[in-house]
């Protein structure tokens, strides 16, 4: 685990499924109104990562809890670079099918 010591496995799991949870409703969302381009959709996709890397940098005390009170939770640096990365990808799908729809399966 890249997180040793400062949060709980569920909390841990937990943070790794709200991304793919925020990832799912914006792709149902854009899916059932229909009138939404594929590269809005990416990019508000794009956002919503960006904004989970710096809840996971900034507010990491706030969102994890420890049942020991001496144990605080550090900032999530790697799943924050990780969530970085993948913003920056959709980022360049949304361009790339902004560009070119034809070009995008999403």
């Amino acid at each position: 685990m890249s997180h040793a010591g400062s949060v709980d496995i569920i909390d841990f799991i937990l943070l790794t499924v709200y991304p793919v949870i925020g990832l799912f409703i914006i792709e149902i969302t854009c899916r059932t109104i229909k009138i939404v381009p594929s590269w809005i959709k990416l990019t508000i996709q794009g956002i919503t990562m960006i904004a989970f890397a710096i809840a996971y940098i900034g507010f990491m005390p706030y969102i994890a809890t420890s049942s020991d009170a001496n144990i605080h939770a550090e900032p999530h640096w790697l799943s924050a670079f990780v969530l970085l990365a993948l913003a920056v990808t959709l980022f360049y799908q949304a361009r790339r099918s902004k560009i070119d729809p034809k070009k995008s399966d999403y």
